[in-house]
């Protein structure tokens, strides 16, 4: 039953996100991009060593035998 709630779940955020990709324009899509640059500037995040590559953060994970911590945000999303 939990299985089905999070599949459902999970199903219904990748729909809202496909549908809302295509309201975006070329010049909101710029403005994104230079808002997430600026961001990753932030003192905070200099701090350590991150990646915005999945697959490679795999397999960092599987060499050093650690976990992936992800850090999701939309502070930028109409």
């Amino acid at each position: 039953m939990m299985h089905a709630i999070l599949r459902a779940s999970c199903l219904a955020s990748l729909a809202v996100g496909l549908l809302a990709g295509p309201a975006l324009g070329q010049g909101d899509v710029e403005d994104l991009v230079k808002k997430r640059d600026e961001k990753m500037k932030s003192e905070w995040l200099q701090q350590a060593s991150w990646t915005t590559d999945y697959d490679a953060a795999r397999a960092q994970a599987k060499e050093t035998g650690k976990v992936i911590f992800a850090y999701f945000t939309r502070s930028y999303s109409p």
